[in-house]
């Protein structure tokens, strides 16, 4: 993998780069679709590719070890052959499940011990088994095995956890570093700030990552409940040490504003299940705010969707006939919000990289921030 910084923002610590891979480049600041279980759910690879366009998205280890599992996803020549996605793949480590599936999930120093959420069935994930999971999943950058805590976590487990997830990531570095990719093409590791909301944590966790002196790094842990406030404060103190000339991924986050707020401290890379799973029921973004297209409000409005999107569903779908899809239970009404707000998350980061380049960002930034969280 290859980064070039191309652009700085002078009236903040944003940034506009390229990041290359075997499977295509990635213009920064970025946002990547999640596709949990090799699909972004309620979206055509191609209209992914297509219409909202999506330059990376994510599949998630835990989940695809289960199902389809390994010997498939290896007779198939890896993920994307297997969902027929010719552009980059990043695949989360599973360590978010450490957190999300705490009641079912028992953690050791030399790993963690999962109850398979579908059957019950018992599983263990060593960082060493983590990287070579990923490995046979064969996304293009892959995550080193931590574990992310939640909010609020008391400071005594934030900092045996953290040191835990630095013992790990020493393990996934060495696993990584004897092992070959599977499928004719090299692949990236990014090791995982952690520390909760603490700041002499995340300090410490932070020069920690960055003395691995990997291609990429990410920061884990935060949009876990914590006020928007201290998750702006932590990301600001890592990025201030973590390189400066390599990506800086924010795992988890966010809404629209968050995002823009986070690009702002320095951030490259984001991901969230926001877009889409809001998507689902009903909520749509939109550069003056949030739609619940569920309100009484838009039953009888014949207007576009969205007429400054960038989707095709913008344009030839009414606010009404939404409304009517998603209150008659129809699959398409999940399909055509989730286009809409995908495309409109692509199209902010896409705009957000434009401003850096022109030097208007933080103005514009300022401009639509507040506006992009109210509710129509």
């Amino acid at each position: 993998m290859k980064f070039t910084l191309q652009h700085k923002d002078l009236q903040s610590k944003a940034r506009a780069g390229l990041i290359e891979t075997a499977h295509g480049a990635i213009e920064t600041p970025i946002f990547m679709p999640v596709g949990t279980q090799g699909t972004v759910k309620a979206v055509h690879q191609q209209d992914l590719k297509n219409d909202i366009g999506a330059q990376i998205i994510l599949g998630n280890t835990y989940h695809l070890f289960l199902r389809p599992g390994l010997e498939l996803l290896e007779q198939a020549g890896g993920l994307h052959r297997f969902m027929n996605w010719d552009g980059p793949i990043l695949t989360d480590s599973g360590g978010y499940q450490v957190y999300s599936l705490s009641g079912r999930r028992k953690i050791t120093e030399e790993g963690v011990k999962f109850a398979s959420h579908i059957d019950g069935s018992k599983l263990f994930f060593s960082p060493e088994y983590a990287i070579d999971i990923q490995r046979i999943i064969g996304g293009d950058i892959i995550m080193a095995f931590d574990e992310c805590t939640p909010w609020p976590c008391e400071y005594d487990y934030a900092e045996k956890s953290m040191e835990r997830t630095h013992r790990w990531l020493q393990r996934c570095c060495q696993r990584f570093d004897s092992t070959p990719g599977k499928y004719g093409y090299d692949q990236t590791f990014f090791p995982i700030v952690q520390g909760s909301t603490f700041r002499d944590l995340r300090i410490r966790s932070a020069e920690c990552i960055a003395s691995f002196g990997r291609e990429g790094n990410a920061i884990g842990g935060l949009s876990v409940g914590e006020p928007a406030e201290d998750m702006y404060a932590m990301t600001e103190e890592v990025c201030s040490i973590l390189p400066s000339d390599k990506p800086r991924y924010l795992m988890g986050v966010g809404t629209p504003a968050n995002i823009l707020e986070s690009i702002a401290l320095g951030i490259d890379m984001f991901d969230c299940v926001m877009p889409t799973r809001n998507a689902r029921h009903g909520l749509l973004f939109t550069m003056n705010g949030i739609i619940n297209i569920r309100n009484e409000k838009w039953k009888n409005d014949l207007s576009l969707l969205d007429p400054e999107g960038t989707s095709f569903v913008d344009t030839f779908y009414s606010k009404a006939y939404l409304r009517h899809l998603v209150h008659a239970g129809e699959i398409l009404g999940a399909q055509i919000g989730t286009q809409h707000n995908l495309a409109f998350y692509l199209r902010l980061v896409k705009e957000a990289r434009g401003r850096i380049i022109d030097g208007t960002f933080s103005a514009w930034k300022n401009s639509i921030v507040k506006q992009l969280s109210v509710k129509l």
